[in-house]
């Protein structure tokens, strides 16, 4: 599915922090009223469905004591390998490249 174009598979924060609510035994609704956040929002932050934000990153940090940073970072990596699939953008890109060398 993924080609490897930055040397790793991506994870999606959502899988971290699933793996980690699950792991401290923590309900999701519970968390969810905790955060002051839907339950459908941190499901589907959850199951990679949505994108981590900055705000929810410090909720999360908040909630969890997982750094904030740690986990945004790991929303640029996944965002990163997901755009670079963008053929449109590809060519778009690839447009611009050919464009500019001449300047």
């Amino acid at each position: 599915m993924w080609n490897l174009r930055y040397g790793f598979t991506p994870t999606h924060p959502g899988e971290v922090l699933k793996d980690e609510i699950e792991y401290r035994g923590i309900s999701q609704q519970l968390l969810a009223k905790q955060m002051g956040m839907s339950y459908k929002a941190l499901n589907d932050i959850l199951n990679q469905r949505r994108p981590l934000t900055p705000t929810t990153a410090m909720l999360f940090e908040a909630a969890l004591g997982i750094s904030a940073g740690l986990i945004m970072r790991l929303q640029l990596k996944y965002n990163m390998q997901a755009v670079s699939h963008d053929k449109k953008l590809a060519s778009r890109l690839g447009e611009i490249r050919k464009a500019c060398a001449v300047l």
